[in-house]
């Protein structure tokens, strides 16, 4: 033969399915048995539930859509007020014109003229010590002596 075993085992392998899936195929029958006692009346709940709910038999929303004149003034109202913070943001000077090292000694200087808490600088402390010590922990060990 020239197929080779894959080949064989793939079209075996489709002929099962296929016969298992049409073995299958009678338990999805939607014949109901008569002689049940239940019978009529699943019958008439399936009949009754056989049509598709039409868009009439949804609920309406709780609010009605505004009206587009509405829609419109509330466009309107975003636009002045982006056109009012786009007037705030250019008067914004976003660059320094200065010496930068200038620009860093006042920064500084405000920062230094806040008074801090106490708790604030045992806070650092603890930060501080935190970081030294993990930094002694992250050394490399002495290299060991070969002989």
């Amino acid at each position: 033969m020239n197929a080779p075993n894959r080949k064989i085992a793939a079209v075996l392998f489709a002929i099962v399915a296929s016969g298992g899936l049409a073995a299958c195929a009678g338990s999805f029958d939607p014949a109901m048995d008569a002689r049940s006692p239940i019978a009529p009346r699943v019958q008439a709940l399936v009949d009754a539930n056989r049509v598709y709910p039409r868009w009439a038999d949804f609920p309406r929303a709780a609010e009605p859509m505004p009206e587009p004149v509405v829609i419109a003034a509330r466009v309107s109202s975003l636009r002045d007020t982006g056109g009012a913070l786009a007037g705030e943001v250019s008067r914004i000077d976003w660059q320094t014109a200065g010496d930068p090292a200038v620009f860093a000694a006042e920064v500084q200087a405000r920062i230094d003229s806040v008074q801090v808490a106490p708790v604030t600088g045992e806070t650092l402390a603890e930060i501080d010590e935190f970081v030294r010590l993990t930094r002694e922990r992250g050394r490399a060990p002495p290299p060991i002596e070969r002989r």
